[in-house]
Protein backbone atom coordinates (compact mmCIF):
# COMPACT_ATOMS: atom_id res chain seq x y z
CA UNK A 1 0.00 0.00 0.00
CA UNK A 2 1.38 3.42 -1.00
CA UNK A 3 2.26 5.93 1.74
CA UNK A 4 -0.48 8.37 0.69
CA UNK A 5 -3.07 5.56 0.77
CA UNK A 6 -1.91 4.51 4.24
CA UNK A 7 -2.16 8.08 5.53
CA UNK A 8 -5.58 8.61 3.99
CA UNK A 9 -6.77 5.34 5.44
CA UNK A 10 -5.42 6.19 8.89
CA UNK A 11 -7.16 9.57 8.82
CA UNK A 12 -10.44 8.00 7.74
CA UNK A 13 -10.24 5.31 10.42
CA UNK A 14 -9.63 7.96 13.07
CA UNK A 15 -12.51 10.16 11.93
CA UNK A 16 -14.90 7.23 11.61
CA UNK A 17 -14.04 6.11 15.15
CA UNK A 18 -15.06 9.41 16.76
CA UNK A 19 -18.18 9.56 18.96
CA UNK A 20 -21.42 10.07 17.07
CA UNK A 21 -22.05 13.67 18.21
CA UNK A 22 -18.52 14.65 17.14
CA UNK A 23 -19.02 13.04 13.74
CA UNK A 24 -22.28 14.94 13.34
CA UNK A 25 -20.57 18.23 14.16
CA UNK A 26 -17.77 17.56 11.69
CA UNK A 27 -20.05 16.26 8.94
CA UNK A 28 -22.25 19.35 9.02
CA UNK A 29 -25.99 19.73 8.74
CA UNK A 30 -27.86 16.43 8.35
CA UNK A 31 -28.72 15.42 4.81
CA UNK A 32 -32.45 14.76 4.47
CA UNK A 33 -33.73 13.55 1.11
CA UNK A 34 -36.75 11.56 0.02
CA UNK A 35 -37.85 11.09 3.63
CA UNK A 36 -34.47 9.65 4.64
CA UNK A 37 -31.50 10.91 6.68
CA UNK A 38 -27.95 10.02 5.68
CA UNK A 39 -25.92 8.38 8.47
CA UNK A 40 -23.56 10.88 10.09
CA UNK A 41 -20.51 8.64 9.73
CA UNK A 42 -21.24 8.06 6.04
CA UNK A 43 -21.78 11.79 5.50
CA UNK A 44 -18.44 12.50 7.18
CA UNK A 45 -16.69 9.91 5.02
CA UNK A 46 -18.05 11.52 1.84
CA UNK A 47 -16.95 14.94 3.09
CA UNK A 48 -13.42 13.70 3.79
CA UNK A 49 -13.21 12.14 0.34
CA UNK A 50 -14.18 15.47 -1.23
CA UNK A 51 -11.64 17.35 0.89
CA UNK A 52 -8.93 14.88 -0.13
CA UNK A 53 -9.93 15.45 -3.78
CA UNK A 54 -9.96 11.75 -4.48
CA UNK A 55 -10.77 11.20 -8.17
CA UNK A 56 -13.80 9.24 -9.24
CA UNK A 57 -13.23 6.10 -11.28
CA UNK A 58 -15.48 7.49 -13.99
CA UNK A 59 -13.27 10.52 -14.74
CA UNK A 60 -9.90 8.92 -15.46
CA UNK A 61 -8.52 6.43 -18.04
CA UNK A 62 -9.60 2.81 -17.73
CA UNK A 63 -6.54 1.44 -15.91
CA UNK A 64 -6.51 4.38 -13.51
CA UNK A 65 -10.22 3.97 -12.86
CA UNK A 66 -9.68 0.37 -11.84
CA UNK A 67 -6.89 1.47 -9.51
CA UNK A 68 -9.12 4.16 -8.00
CA UNK A 69 -11.60 1.48 -6.94
CA UNK A 70 -8.81 -0.58 -5.39
CA UNK A 71 -7.65 2.50 -3.46
CA UNK A 72 -11.06 3.61 -2.20
CA UNK A 73 -12.02 0.11 -1.10
CA UNK A 74 -8.67 -0.26 0.69
CA UNK A 75 -9.51 2.87 2.70
CA UNK A 76 -12.60 1.23 4.18
CA UNK A 77 -11.44 -2.41 4.35
CA UNK A 78 -9.81 -2.72 7.76
CA UNK A 79 -8.14 -5.97 8.81
CA UNK A 80 -10.80 -8.65 8.72
CA UNK A 81 -10.11 -11.99 10.44
CA UNK A 82 -10.88 -15.21 8.60
CA UNK A 83 -10.18 -18.87 9.23
CA UNK A 84 -8.36 -19.43 5.95
CA UNK A 85 -8.14 -18.13 2.38
CA UNK A 86 -7.15 -20.22 -0.63
CA UNK A 87 -6.62 -19.17 -4.24
CA UNK A 88 -7.90 -21.56 -6.90
CA UNK A 89 -9.25 -21.77 -10.44
CA UNK A 90 -13.01 -21.82 -10.87
CA UNK A 91 -14.09 -22.81 -14.39
CA UNK A 92 -10.68 -21.50 -15.49
CA UNK A 93 -11.29 -18.17 -13.75
CA UNK A 94 -9.36 -16.80 -10.75
CA UNK A 95 -11.14 -17.56 -7.50
CA UNK A 96 -10.63 -17.18 -3.78
CA UNK A 97 -12.17 -19.48 -1.17
CA UNK A 98 -12.83 -17.99 2.28
CA UNK A 99 -13.39 -20.55 5.04
CA UNK A 100 -14.69 -19.25 8.39
CA UNK A 101 -12.92 -20.00 11.65
CA UNK A 102 -14.18 -23.26 13.17
CA UNK A 103 -16.06 -24.15 9.98
CA UNK A 104 -17.12 -27.81 9.81
CA UNK A 105 -15.49 -30.08 7.25
CA UNK A 106 -18.64 -29.78 5.14
CA UNK A 107 -20.88 -26.74 5.26
CA UNK A 108 -22.80 -24.14 3.26
CA UNK A 109 -21.10 -22.13 0.49
CA UNK A 110 -21.95 -18.92 -1.36
CA UNK A 111 -20.54 -18.19 -4.82
CA UNK A 112 -19.84 -14.45 -4.75
CA UNK A 113 -19.62 -12.07 -7.73
CA UNK A 114 -18.12 -8.62 -7.13
CA UNK A 115 -19.44 -5.25 -8.20
CA UNK A 116 -17.70 -2.55 -10.23
CA UNK A 117 -19.94 -1.68 -13.16
CA UNK A 118 -18.76 -4.71 -15.17
CA UNK A 119 -15.51 -2.86 -16.01
CA UNK A 120 -13.66 -2.62 -12.70
CA UNK A 121 -13.52 -4.48 -9.40
CA UNK A 122 -11.69 -7.72 -8.68
CA UNK A 123 -10.85 -10.20 -5.94
CA UNK A 124 -8.82 -7.56 -4.10
CA UNK A 125 -11.44 -4.79 -4.08
CA UNK A 126 -13.86 -7.22 -2.41
CA UNK A 127 -11.44 -9.18 -0.25
CA UNK A 128 -12.44 -7.46 3.01
CA UNK A 129 -16.22 -7.78 2.58
CA UNK A 130 -15.85 -11.42 1.55
CA UNK A 131 -13.76 -12.10 4.67
CA UNK A 132 -16.33 -10.32 6.80
CA UNK A 133 -19.28 -12.07 5.16
CA UNK A 134 -17.75 -15.52 5.55
CA UNK A 135 -16.53 -15.09 9.13
CA UNK A 136 -19.73 -13.44 10.39
CA UNK A 137 -22.15 -15.76 8.60
CA UNK A 138 -20.25 -19.02 9.11
CA UNK A 139 -20.69 -19.68 5.38
CA UNK A 140 -17.82 -20.46 3.01
CA UNK A 141 -17.54 -17.75 0.35
CA UNK A 142 -16.12 -18.53 -3.08
CA UNK A 143 -15.33 -15.25 -4.84
CA UNK A 144 -14.91 -15.42 -8.61
CA UNK A 145 -13.06 -12.94 -10.82
CA UNK A 146 -15.09 -12.84 -14.05
CA UNK A 147 -13.92 -11.14 -17.25
CA UNK A 148 -14.40 -7.37 -17.50
CA UNK A 149 -15.48 -4.97 -20.22
CA UNK A 150 -14.51 -3.41 -22.55
CA UNK A 151 -11.95 -6.13 -23.24
CA UNK A 152 -14.73 -8.68 -22.74
CA UNK A 153 -18.14 -7.04 -23.28
CA UNK A 154 -21.60 -8.50 -22.62
CA UNK A 155 -22.36 -11.37 -22.29
CA UNK A 156 -18.88 -12.50 -21.17
CA UNK A 157 -19.52 -11.72 -17.50
CA UNK A 158 -22.87 -13.57 -17.60
CA UNK A 159 -21.26 -16.60 -19.22
CA UNK A 160 -18.44 -16.62 -16.66
CA UNK A 161 -20.80 -16.33 -13.71
CA UNK A 162 -22.97 -19.21 -14.91
CA UNK A 163 -19.93 -21.36 -15.69
CA UNK A 164 -18.47 -20.65 -12.24
CA UNK A 165 -21.65 -21.72 -10.50
CA UNK A 166 -21.98 -24.88 -12.60
CA UNK A 167 -18.35 -25.71 -11.77
CA UNK A 168 -19.05 -25.19 -8.07
CA UNK A 169 -22.00 -27.56 -8.15
CA UNK A 170 -19.79 -30.19 -9.78
CA UNK A 171 -16.84 -29.65 -7.43
CA UNK A 172 -18.73 -29.04 -4.18
CA UNK A 173 -16.98 -31.89 -2.35
CA UNK A 174 -13.52 -30.45 -3.14
CA UNK A 175 -14.61 -27.11 -1.66
CA UNK A 176 -15.99 -28.59 1.55
CA UNK A 177 -19.46 -27.53 0.44
CA UNK A 178 -22.72 -29.27 1.14
CA UNK A 179 -24.44 -29.50 -2.29
CA UNK A 180 -27.79 -28.97 -0.60
CA UNK A 181 -26.64 -25.65 0.90
CA UNK A 182 -25.22 -23.71 -2.03
CA UNK A 183 -26.14 -20.15 -2.92
CA UNK A 184 -25.11 -17.27 -5.13
CA UNK A 185 -24.66 -13.61 -4.32
CA UNK A 186 -23.13 -10.34 -5.38
CA UNK A 187 -23.21 -6.58 -5.02
CA UNK A 188 -24.17 -4.05 -7.70
CA UNK A 189 -23.02 -5.47 -11.07
CA UNK A 190 -22.30 -8.69 -9.19
CA UNK A 191 -25.89 -8.66 -7.95
CA UNK A 192 -26.99 -8.48 -11.57
CA UNK A 193 -24.88 -11.54 -12.37
CA UNK A 194 -26.06 -13.38 -9.26
CA UNK A 195 -29.70 -12.82 -10.25
CA UNK A 196 -28.91 -14.27 -13.67
CA UNK A 197 -27.17 -17.28 -12.13
CA UNK A 198 -30.17 -17.97 -9.89
CA UNK A 199 -32.40 -17.96 -12.96
CA UNK A 200 -30.08 -20.37 -14.79
CA UNK A 201 -29.87 -22.60 -11.72
CA UNK A 202 -33.66 -22.89 -11.64
CA UNK A 203 -33.78 -23.67 -15.34
CA UNK A 204 -31.09 -26.35 -15.10
CA UNK A 205 -32.23 -27.83 -11.80
CA UNK A 206 -28.97 -26.95 -10.05
CA UNK A 207 -29.16 -26.68 -6.26
CA UNK A 208 -29.43 -23.06 -5.10
CA UNK A 209 -30.66 -22.29 -1.60
CA UNK A 210 -30.46 -18.49 -1.72
CA UNK A 211 -29.73 -15.53 -3.96
CA UNK A 212 -28.08 -12.69 -2.06
CA UNK A 213 -28.57 -9.45 -4.00
CA UNK A 214 -26.94 -6.33 -2.53
CA UNK A 215 -28.09 -3.15 -4.35
CA UNK A 216 -28.25 -5.14 -7.60
CA UNK A 217 -28.20 -3.67 -11.09
CA UNK A 218 -31.45 -4.94 -12.59
CA UNK A 219 -32.10 -2.51 -15.44
CA UNK A 220 -29.60 -1.01 -17.87
CA UNK A 221 -29.88 2.68 -18.75
CA UNK A 222 -32.30 3.18 -15.89
CA UNK A 223 -34.82 5.99 -15.60
CA UNK A 224 -35.99 5.91 -12.00
CA UNK A 225 -36.63 8.42 -9.25
CA UNK A 226 -33.62 7.23 -7.24
CA UNK A 227 -31.34 7.44 -10.27
CA UNK A 228 -32.21 11.13 -10.57
CA UNK A 229 -32.25 12.00 -6.87
CA UNK A 230 -28.91 10.46 -5.94
CA UNK A 231 -26.94 10.81 -9.18
CA UNK A 232 -24.38 13.18 -7.64
CA UNK A 233 -22.74 13.46 -4.24
CA UNK A 234 -23.41 9.97 -2.88
CA UNK A 235 -20.43 7.99 -4.29
CA UNK A 236 -22.08 6.29 -7.27
CA UNK A 237 -22.61 8.91 -9.97
CA UNK A 238 -24.53 9.18 -13.20
CA UNK A 239 -21.22 9.47 -15.07
CA UNK A 240 -20.03 6.13 -13.63
CA UNK A 241 -23.28 4.42 -14.61
CA UNK A 242 -23.14 5.90 -18.11
CA UNK A 243 -19.55 4.71 -18.49
CA UNK A 244 -20.52 1.23 -17.34
CA UNK A 245 -23.38 1.06 -19.86
CA UNK A 246 -21.12 2.28 -22.66
CA UNK A 247 -18.29 -0.12 -21.92
CA UNK A 248 -20.28 -3.25 -21.12
CA UNK A 249 -23.24 -3.37 -23.49
CA UNK A 250 -23.48 -0.24 -25.68
CA UNK A 251 -25.54 -1.86 -28.46
CA UNK A 252 -27.59 -4.33 -26.44
CA UNK A 253 -31.33 -3.57 -26.01
CA UNK A 254 -32.20 -2.46 -22.50
CA UNK A 255 -34.81 -5.19 -22.17
CA UNK A 256 -32.41 -8.03 -22.95
CA UNK A 257 -33.16 -10.33 -19.98
CA UNK A 258 -29.51 -11.27 -19.40
CA UNK A 259 -28.57 -7.60 -19.26
CA UNK A 260 -31.62 -6.46 -17.30
CA UNK A 261 -33.05 -9.20 -15.03
CA UNK A 262 -36.06 -6.97 -14.41
CA UNK A 263 -37.29 -8.09 -17.87
CA UNK A 264 -36.44 -11.77 -17.49
CA UNK A 265 -38.99 -14.55 -17.78
CA UNK A 266 -38.70 -15.93 -14.26
CA UNK A 267 -38.83 -19.74 -14.09
CA UNK A 268 -40.39 -21.89 -11.42
CA UNK A 269 -38.11 -23.00 -8.60
CA UNK A 270 -36.18 -19.77 -8.14
CA UNK A 271 -34.15 -19.64 -4.95
CA UNK A 272 -35.38 -17.50 -2.05
CA UNK A 273 -33.97 -13.99 -2.30
CA UNK A 274 -32.29 -11.74 0.23
CA UNK A 275 -32.40 -8.29 -1.37
CA UNK A 276 -30.69 -5.27 0.18
CA UNK A 277 -30.85 -1.69 -1.04
CA UNK A 278 -29.44 1.61 0.21
CA UNK A 279 -31.59 4.69 0.66
CA UNK A 280 -29.12 7.12 -0.94
CA UNK A 281 -28.31 4.93 -3.95
CA UNK A 282 -29.21 5.55 -7.60
CA UNK A 283 -29.86 1.80 -7.91
CA UNK A 284 -32.32 1.70 -5.01
CA UNK A 285 -35.54 1.71 -7.00
CA UNK A 286 -34.56 -0.94 -9.56
CA UNK A 287 -33.38 -3.30 -6.81
CA UNK A 288 -36.71 -2.95 -5.03
CA UNK A 289 -38.62 -3.31 -8.30
CA UNK A 290 -36.84 -6.61 -8.90
CA UNK A 291 -37.77 -7.78 -5.39
CA UNK A 292 -41.40 -7.00 -6.28
CA UNK A 293 -41.11 -8.98 -9.53
CA UNK A 294 -39.68 -11.96 -7.66
CA UNK A 295 -42.53 -11.82 -5.15
CA UNK A 296 -45.08 -11.66 -7.96
CA UNK A 297 -43.49 -14.81 -9.40
CA UNK A 298 -44.00 -16.62 -6.10
CA UNK A 299 -40.43 -16.35 -4.84
CA UNK A 300 -39.80 -16.00 -1.10
CA UNK A 301 -38.24 -12.52 -0.79
CA UNK A 302 -36.77 -10.72 2.21
CA UNK A 303 -36.25 -7.08 1.17
CA UNK A 304 -34.36 -4.66 3.42
CA UNK A 305 -33.61 -1.02 2.68
CA UNK A 306 -30.82 0.53 4.76
CA UNK A 307 -32.24 4.00 4.32
CA UNK A 308 -29.24 5.84 5.82
CA UNK A 309 -26.63 4.19 3.57
CA UNK A 310 -25.06 4.82 0.15
CA UNK A 311 -24.08 2.59 -2.73
CA UNK A 312 -20.84 0.87 -1.79
CA UNK A 313 -21.66 0.30 1.89
CA UNK A 314 -20.99 -3.40 1.37
CA UNK A 315 -17.29 -2.55 1.13
CA UNK A 316 -17.31 -0.43 4.31
CA UNK A 317 -16.54 -3.07 6.92
CA UNK A 318 -13.37 -1.65 8.49
CA UNK A 319 -14.40 1.90 9.43
CA UNK A 320 -17.39 3.54 11.04
CA UNK A 321 -20.38 1.91 12.67
CA UNK A 322 -23.53 2.09 10.57
CA UNK A 323 -22.25 0.38 7.41
CA UNK A 324 -20.59 -2.39 9.40
CA UNK A 325 -23.84 -2.90 11.31
CA UNK A 326 -25.72 -3.24 8.02
CA UNK A 327 -23.19 -5.79 6.80
CA UNK A 328 -23.53 -7.73 10.05
CA UNK A 329 -27.26 -8.01 9.45
CA UNK A 330 -26.66 -9.22 5.89
CA UNK A 331 -24.16 -11.85 7.03
CA UNK A 332 -26.41 -13.17 9.79
CA UNK A 333 -29.33 -13.43 7.38
CA UNK A 334 -27.16 -15.37 4.95
CA UNK A 335 -26.10 -17.73 7.71
CA UNK A 336 -29.72 -18.36 8.63
CA UNK A 337 -30.77 -18.86 5.00
CA UNK A 338 -28.15 -21.55 4.42
CA UNK A 339 -28.24 -23.11 7.89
Amino acid sequence: MHLRTRLERAGLVGAMSLPGPVQRALAGRPVHLDGQTLAADVQLMLKLQRLARLPGAEGVPLAEGREVLRTTTAHTAGDQPIGSVRSLRVADLPGRLYVPTDAPDVGPLLVFLHGGGFWCGDLDTHDAPCRFLAETSGVRVLAVDYRLAPEHPFPAACDDATAAYAWTVEHAAELGADPARLGVGGDSAGGNLAAGVAIEAARHGWPCGVQLLVYPVTEARRQTVSADLFAEGFYLTRAFMDRADGLYAPDVPTDDPRLSPLYADLPDGLAPALVYTAGFDPLRDEGEAYADRLRAAGVDVDLTRFDDQIHGFFNIVGVGRTSRAANTRIARALGSALS
